[in-house]
């Protein structure tokens, strides 16, 4: 049992429940489970990730990143996401090429290194960073 990969719970703020809804629902397809006024439980890959209302937002707000170096980008801190395959990562990039803003657009870093990984972020409209990335070799996900 304790091998095996446990799903996680992640609770993030959201300025507008009904934005929410349509972007984590409608553009990026994930199914809902249990809903209020206030959250709404999304199944994010088999993890079950939550998007509180936050009225302190404001309709225009934005949650506040910081931005660390990582292979010459701008990588926004806090964000969070998966691991895809890299047939999966593309289909996602695609989905979503013309649909959100890039903070940073779908690429390949360390190519030819330890930990290849192809990679993207974008955020939602409350401004919490996803990011979605895929290994050329899975067995390096903590390789140094």
């Amino acid at each position: 049992m304790m091998n095996q990969l446990r799903p996680f719970h992640l609770a993030i703020p959201v300025r507008n429940i009904e934005e929410s809804r349509e972007f984590y629902g409608g553009l990026l397809g994930f199914s809902e489970g249990r809903s209020s006024d206030e959250w709404i439980d999304w199944n994010f890959y088999g993890h079950q990730l939550v998007t509180h209302l936050n009225p302190n937002l404001g309709a225009d707000g934005k949650v506040a990143n910081h931005y660390n170096g990582v292979d010459g980008k701008g990588v926004p801190v806090p964000h969070f996401g998966v691991v895809l395959t890299l047939e999966d990562w593309q289909s996602l990039a695609n989905k979503v090429t013309g649909k959100v803003e890039f903070v940073i657009e779908p690429y390949t870093r360390f190519k030819g290194e330890t930990g290849e990984q192809s990679t993207l972020f974008f955020l939602d409209p409350s401004g919490n960073a996803l990011e979605f990335k895929a290994f050329a070799d899975l067995s390096q996900l903590f390789e140094k």
